[in-house]
C-alpha cells in the first residue's frame, strides 16, 4: 500500500485512477462506482492543481461526491414541501455549531461502507479523509449545538423545516495555549472554502440601516435612506437519517453592490473611502459575538441580529406569496396558518418589530392586522436566567440604527400598558418591570426578553427545573395574566452524531444486546438494557468498547497537548464554555487540594488511591478575565502535577485545547467521569451533560438544568450528587453577605496553595479575590464555590470509592446509557412540532 500511495501522489490523481476512470456518477452506489466519481470531482471539480491527491485533495472530491446525492435529494425535498405546501417552521438562530459534516452524512445517507471501500480502492482510508475536514465556526456553545442537533432532528422526522443563521468567515476564535494563558486567534475554517454549501446567487435581499422614517399623505409610514447592503444566500444541505428528507440551513453573507463601489474616488487614490460600504458590509459576518464594550460593537451586534432577521422573513414572505391558492393570491390571514418561526434566545428578538414593518409598511396592512399575524407567528425559546444574557439594548443605538422599528416597539408598549391598565388593573404596579421600554434616564434601554415574552405565542424554557424557574420567578407577571402561554422543552440531543458515529464500538453492542438498531430513531428501545445490567458478558463487551475509545482520547490528547495519559486511570472530564456559574474553578480548587493530598501521602498510601486524569477543556469569551485566569490557573497547575514523579502516576490534569464538535466527539465517548457542577438555578438546561450520560459516562452534578431530568432517568444510586439546591441559593447568597459562612479548611487550604506559589508566579489573587468577602461586585462568591466545597469532596471520594468495584462501575455505566432515552431530540423537536408549531411530517416518498 506504501509504495502504491507514493505513486498515486507522484502521478496525482490521473496514476490513482487509472482503474476507476472518471465518471459523473452522482448516485453511485457500489464502491467502484463511487470511486469513480470521487475522481471524477477530482479532476472536474478542482480546487487544487491537477498532479496531487493528497488527503486534502481527496477530502474536497469526496465531499463532492456525496455533496452530489444530497443535492439530488434537496431538490426532491424542495419540490416535494412546494407540491404538498404544508405549515413551515424556520427556525432562526445566531449560532449553528454543525461540526464535520461528512462523516455524518455518509452516516445519514447509511453509505459509510460503500465510501469506505470506495477510498480503500484509490488508496485512501476513509478515517484519515474526515480528519481533513474543519469544523463549520458558527457557533460558540450549547445554544449553537443545540440548533445543530434540532435541524438533524426535522430532517430525520421529514418536517418541513429551514434553519436561518449567518455565514460568519471567522467564527468566534481558535484557541491557542500559550505561556500567558488563553490567546485567541481568528478560526480559518473558510480559508480555502466549504464543500457543503452551495451559493444561491437568485435569492438576494436589501436590509436597511440608519435612514429615517417618512410619513406619507395617508397616514402610512416608510424607512428611507441611511445605508443598504444585500444579503446573499448560501444554502448547507441537512440530511435526515435513513429518509430521503434533506433540509437547509441557510446562512446569510453581507455584500455590497459593484454600483456602491465609488469609482471617482479610487481613481482619486482615496482607496478606503472608495470601498467603504463594502468594508462595512464584510464586518457584518466577519466574527461571531464581536466585543461590544464601545458603541461601534454594539451597533455591529444589533445589525447582525437585525441582517439574520430581515433576511430571513424576506425570504419567508417570498417563499408565502409564491404559492398561489387555485388562480387567487394568498391571503395574509393564512400567513400563521403556513409560518412557525421560533426565536432560538433574544438575538431574533427583531424578527416581531421587523415582520410588523414589512407587513404594514410594505405590504399595506392595517396595525391590527399586522400585530394579529405576528403574534400567531412567532415564537421564543429562553435560554437563559442570567441578567447579563438577557439582551437589554440601548434606546439611543436602537433609534440611530433602527428608527423604524424604535417606533413599532414603543407602540406595542404602549398598547400593551393600556390593555394592563384596562384589563388586569392589579398588575399595575408591576408595569415598571413588565413593559420592554425601560425608560430610566440613567440608562433608557430595550428589554427584549420582555418584547419576545408579549409578542410570542409560545414561551418555553429547556428543562423543566428551568422553565418552573422563567413561571416562578423570571416571568411570573406574565404567566397570570398568561397562564397558557408557557412550556416546558427539555433539550435532546441526536443520538446519531452522539453515539451512533463518535462511538461505533459501543452502538454496535447496543445493537447486539437490543437485537435490532431500531434505537437509533426510537432512543426510549435503550431501557431494553436495563435488563442485562448484571450480565457478565455484557460488562466485559461494555468494559473493551469503553477502552478502546480512552485509548483513542489518550492518543488524541498527546496529539494536541503531548503529555501521555494512563487509559487505566479514571478519565474525569469538564468540557463546556468557561464561566464562573459553570464552576470550573471548583473542579481546579478540588484537583489542587487531591494533588497536595498525594504530596502528604507515603508512597504505600498512594497505591490504594484511584489514579485519575482530569481534563478540564472550553473557551474564555475574549473579554472575560476571569474566566481567562481560569483558563490559565489549570494549566499551570497541570504543567506542576504532570511533571511531579512523585504523584503523576496517580493525578494528571491537563487543558483541551481548542474545545469544538470535533474534540468532543473523542473526549465524550472515552470519558467515565463528567462533570455538570454549575450554580444550581443558574444552567437553564445543558446538553453535554446528556451525551455523556448517554456514552454510559457517570455524572457527578448538582441539581441543576437537565442534571434533575437525567438523574430521574438513570436513578439517583447511578448519579454522585453534590451541592445546594436552587431554592436555598438565595438564603446561602444572603447569609454569606451577612458574614455567617464558615469556610471548610480543604477549601483555605486548596487557596492557600496558590497563594503559596506552589504553580508558578502569576498573580491568581484577583480569582481568589472573587471568593472571598461577604458581598461586592466581583466578591463574595457569588457562584458558592466555597459552600459547595465540602459536599463536592465528600461526592469525590465516593467516586473514588465506586471506582475501584468494576462490577459495580460497569452497572453503573450500562444502566447510565440505558436511562438516556428521553433526551433524544427527537423527541424535543416532535413536541415542538405538535404543541408550538402544529406541523406535521412531509416525507418524500
Amino acid at each position: 500500500m506504501a509504495a502504491e500511495e507514493a505513486n498515486n501522489n507522484r502521478g496525482g490523481i490521473y496514476a490513482a485512477h487509472h482503474k476507476f476512470p472518471a465518471v459523473a456518477n452522482p448516485l453511485a452506489e457500489k464502491p467502484s462506482e463511487i470511486a469513480s466519481n470521487i475522481s471524477y470531482h477530482a479532476l472536474f471539480s478542482p480546487h487544487f492543481s491537477p498532479f496531487k491527491f493528497e488527503p486534502e485533495q481527496a477530502y474536497y472530491a469526496t465531499a463532492e461526491s456525496v455533496r452530489d446525492r444530497l443535492i439530488q435529494q434537496w431538490n426532491e425535498t424542495y419540490r416535494h414541501f412546494h407540491n404538498v405546501d404544508p405549515k413551515q417552521t424556520y427556525y432562526m438562530s445566531m449560532e449553528f455549531l454543525q461540526g464535520r459534516a461528512l462523516t455524518n452524512a455518509i452516516g445519514n445517507l447509511n453509505i459509510q461502507d460503500a465510501y469506505s471501500d470506495a477510498l480503500k480502492k484509490l488508496g485512501r482510508e476513509l478515517e484519515e479523509i474526515t480528519e481533513q475536514e474543519k469544523d463549520a465556526a458558527l457557533g460558540n456553545g450549547g445554544l449553537g449545538r443545540l440548533a445543530s442537533c434540532f435541524l438533524d432532528s426535522m430532517a430525520t422526522l421529514s418536517l418541513p423545516a429551514w434553519g436561518y443563521g449567518l455565514r460568519y468567515k471567522y467564527g468566534l476564535f481558535k484557541q491557542r495555549i500559550t505561556k500567558e494563558g488563553q490567546e485567541e486567534i481568528a478560526e480559518d475554517w473558510l480559508e480555502k472554502f466549504s464543500p457543503w454549501e452551495v451559493v444561491r446567487h437568485d435569492i438576494i435581499y436589501p436590509v436597511r440601516f440608519f435612514g429615517s422614517v417618512e410619513v406619507n399623505p395617508n397616514g402610512s409610514r416608510n424607512w428611507v435612506g441611511g445605508e443598504v447592503v444585500q444579503a446573499l444566500a448560501y444554502d448547507v444541505p441537512i440530511p435526515g437519517y435513513k429518509t430521503k428528507n434533506t433540509i437547509s440551513l441557510r446562512l446569510w453573507e453581507a455584500k455590497a453592490c459593484a454600483e456602491d463601489f465609488d469609482l471617482f474616488q479610487f481613481n482619486d487614490s482615496q482607496y478606503e473611502s472608495a470601498a467603504e460600504l463594502h468594508s462595512r458590509a464584510q464586518q457584518i459576518c466577519a466574527v461571531l459575538y464581536p466585543g461590544d464594550a464601545k458603541e461601534n460593537g454594539k451597533l455591529l451586534r444589533l445589525k447582525q441580529q437585525f441582517f439574520l432577521c430581515s433576511a430571513s422573513l424576506q425570504d419567508i414572505i417570498v417563499r408565502f406569496k409564491e404559492r398561489k391558492l387555485g388562480k387567487g393570491s394568498r391571503q395574509w390571514s393564512e400567513f400563521p396558518s403556513k409560518v412557525a418561526v421560533q426565536m432560538n434566545d433574544t438575538h431574533p428578538t427583531l424578527a416581531i418589530p421587523e415582520l410588523m414593518r414589512l407587513l404594514m409598511d410594505e405590504e399595506g396592512l392595517g396595525w391590527d392586522e399586522a400585530w394579529d399575524i405576528t403574534t400567531r407567528t412567532v415564537a421564543y425559546t429562553n435560554h437563559t436566567v442570567l441578567p447579563e444574557a438577557l439582551e437589554k439594548w440601548s434606546q439611543a443605538v436602537m433609534w440611530k440604527l433602527l428608527p423604524r422599528h424604535m417606533e413599532i416597539i414603543g407602540e406595542i408598549d404602549k398598547r400593551f400598558i393600556a390593555m394592563i391598565r384596562k384589563a388586569r388593573p392589579d398588575l399595575e404596579s408591576k408595569l415598571p418591570s413588565m413593559c420592554i421600554l425601560d425608560n430610566n434616564p440613567q440608562k433608557p434601554v430595550v428589554r427584549m426578553a420582555n418584547l419576545c415574552v408579549v409578542s410570542a405565542h409560545t414561551v418555553n424554557g429547556v428543562a423543566q427545573l428551568h422553565s418552573d424557574i422563567l413561571k416562578s420567578e423570571l416571568f411570573a407577571d406574565y404567566v397570570s395574566l398568561w397562564p397558557t402561554k408557557f412550556q416546558n422543552k427539555t433539550n435532546g440531543i441526536t443520538p446519531r452524531r452522539w453515539l451512533r458515529f463518535c462511538s461505533p464500538e459501543l452502538s454496535s453492542i447496543i445493537t447486539k444486546w437490543l437485537k435490532t438498531d431500531e434505537w437509533i430513531t426510537n432512543l426510549d428501545l435503550l431501557t431494553g438494557l436495563r435488563q442485562f445490567a448484571d450480565n457478565a458478558d455484557l460488562q466485559a463487551e461494555w468494559a473493551s468498547a469503553k477502552m478502546a475509545n480512552k485509548q483513542r482520547l489518550a492518543e488524541y490528547i498527546e496529539r494536541a497537548t503531548g503529555v501521555s495519559i494512563d487509559p487505566n486511570s479514571l478519565f474525569d472530564i469538564q468540557v463546556k464554555r468557561i464561566h464562573e456559574y459553570k464552576r470550573q474553578l471548583l473542579n481546579i480548587l478540588g484537583a489542587i487540594y487531591r494533588y497536595k493530598n498525594l504530596k502528604e501521602m507515603s508512597p504505600e498510601e498512594r497505591k490504594k488511591t484511584t489514579s485519575r486524569t482530569i481534563m478540564i477543556g472550553g473557551k474564555a469569551f475574549a473579554t472575560y478575565t476571569n474566566a481567562k485566569r481560569i483558563v490559565k490557573l489549570v494549566n499551570d497547575v497541570g504543567a506542576v502535577v504532570n511533571n511531579d514523579p512523585e504523584v503523576n502516576s496517580y493525578l494528571k490534569v491537563v487543558f483541551v485545547p481548542n474545545y469544538n464538535v470535533s474534540v468532543a466527539e473523542i473526549l465524550i465517548p472515552g470519558s467515565e467521569l463528567s462533570q455538570h457542577i454549575s450554580t444550581a438555578g443558574m444552567e437553564a438546561s445543558g446538553t453535554s451533560n446528556m451525551k455523556f450520560a448517554l456514552n454510559g459516562c457517570l455524572i457527578i452534578g448538582t441539581l441543576d438544568g437537565a442534571n434533575v431530568e437525567i438523574r430521574e432517568e438513570i436513578g439517583e444510586e447511578n448519579f454522585f450528587l453534590f451541592g445546594a439546591t436552587a431554592d436555598e441559593v438565595p438564603r446561602l447568597r444572603k447569609e454569606r453577605e451577612n458574614g455567617k459562612f464558615k469556610p471548610d479548611p480543604r477549601f483555605e487550604e486548596a487557596k492557600e496553595f496558590i497563594r503559596s506559589g506552589a504553580f508558578g508566579s502569576y498573580d491568581f489573587n484577583p480569582l481568589l479575590d472573587s471568593l472571598e468577602g461577604n458581598s461586592g461586585y466581583g466578591r463574595g462568591d457569588y457562584f458558592l464555590v466555597g459552600q459547595d466545597f465540602p459536599s463536592y469532596m465528600d461526592a469525590q471520594a465516593r467516586v473514588d470509592e465506586a471506582y475501584k468495584d468494576r462490577k459495580r462501575w460497569l452497572k453503573m455505566s450500562i444502566l447510565s446509557t440505558a436511562g438516556s432515552g428521553k433526551f433524544s431530540s427527537d423527541r424535543t423537536i416532535a413536541q415542538y412540532a405538535k404543541e408550538i408549531w402544529n406541523i406535521e411530517e412531509c416525507r418524500v416518498p
